[in-house]
């Protein structure tokens, strides 16, 4: 740790989507201090996303969070059109389609597709892919886009990022916290544990209540295909979420197994057997050849216990705020949960486009701190 020392309002540690996103929410309100681990924010989850913002992804307590994050990402110009189709075969896809609508067909337009309606908006399905359900809603989002404006936003604001800062210790002197980083020692009152898949490491080293958030991996591959996909081609996904595709520059296809693999927080790698696995079932639903494969990556997604993130004021460490969990939907739902937390830090009333919107189903009260 070399001699800086800053002061600050409140210390947000990580500075991925979640952190930016926060930061970018709380403006000139508060003095902010984004401490990054890394030499670049957004490395590990916010910079490999498959890029789509989907209302049905997630689970039904996260769907409020991606729908009421639209009207932000569209009047930005970070979404851009491209729907969904979920399609299943047999029993099973019948079951898990009917699953969707029970969940989410109250809250999210979808409509059941007819086998030729069905293959009109996936070309090449195989014989026993017959079940279809279009979800038009489905947009791309510009990932990139997003991070840089949130950060921008901050950065205006007079947030201060500090890169390759990881945090080593973390002491409550006082009314204040003092986290001694790579890069010097933050001074805050309050901190936001917004560090994705090393957020329980963080809650330790504060002596916060012990929520278990759980890292997971997910692989990502880039396929030159033959026929190359169309720009108009929808995102596939099963519905029973064994796998998902969608279209990317010059034909090819970013296709992933839908994989969640238990990890530790670390630089995460693909896994040769989970390429093998994706390409296989994408072989098995589309007859279309894979040319090449030209890349693959891997990134973390982590969750809590329930699977719905965590927003909220520790009871054990004063001053201490979740900002975590956020599975694989944390850049969807990105400016909703920021409205959220930047509201309960600041002790202010929801914005009008979360006002609908229980804060207290994200609390971390709920895993039994007193």
């Amino acid at each position: 740790m070399n001699g800086t020392i800053i002061s600050a309002d409140i210390a947000i540690v990580g500075a991925g989507m979640a952190g930016a996103s926060l930061a970018a929410e709380i403006g000139d309100a508060a003095r902010v201090v984004l401490i990054e681990g890394e030499d670049q924010p957004g490395y590990h989850s916010t910079g490999r996303s498959a890029a789509f913002w989907q209302e049905t992804y997630g689970g039904p307590a996260v769907q409020p969070l991606t729908s009421a994050s639209r009207t932000y990402l569209a009047d930005n110009g970070f979404l851009s059109a491209r729907g969904a189709v979920h399609v299943g075969a047999g029993v099973e896809g019948v079951a898990a389609i009917d699953a969707i609508l029970h969940a989410y067909g109250a809250a999210v337009q979808l409509r059941r597709l007819d086998p030729a309606e069905l293959s009109a908006r996936v070309p090449g399905l195989r014989p026993g892919v017959t079940e279809g359900l279009a979800e038009p809603s489905c947009r791309d989002i510009d990932v990139a886009g997003l991070h840089a404006h949130y950060l921008s936003r901050a950065k205006r604001a007079g947030a201060i990022l500090l890169t390759d800062a990881r945090v080593e210790a973390i002491h409550r002197e006082g009314d204040l916290w003092r986290l001694d980083t790579r890069a010097g020692q933050v001074n805050a009152p309050l901190i936001v544990n917004a560090a994705g898949a090393w957020a329980g490491g963080i809650a330790a080293l504060a002596g916060a209540q012990p929520i278990d958030i759980q890292p997971y991996r997910r692989t990502v591959i880039q396929l030159e295909v033959d026929p190359p996909a169309t720009a108009s081609l929808p995102l596939v996904m099963d519905a029973a979420e064994t796998f998902y595709f969608k279209p990317e520059a010059g034909g090819r296809i970013w296709l992933s197994p839908h994989d969640e693999t238990l990890t530790p927080p670390c630089d995460a790698a693909p896994e040769e057997l989970d390429i093998a696995v994706a390409i296989d079932r994408f072989e098995k639903t589309v007859d279309w050849r894979v040319v090449r494969r030209e890349r693959a990556w891997a990134g973390l997604r982590s969750f809590a216990p329930d699977r719905v993130p965590v927003y909220g004021f520790d009871r054990r460490a004063p001053g201490f705020f979740w900002f975590a969990g956020q599975g694989g939907f944390g850049i969807q739902t990105a400016p909703a949960a920021a409205m959220i937390a930047s509201a309960l830090l600041l002790g202010r009333p929801l914005p009008a486009a979360v006002g609908h919107i229980d804060p207290a189903v994200y609390d971390p009260c709920r895993f039994g701190q007193s």
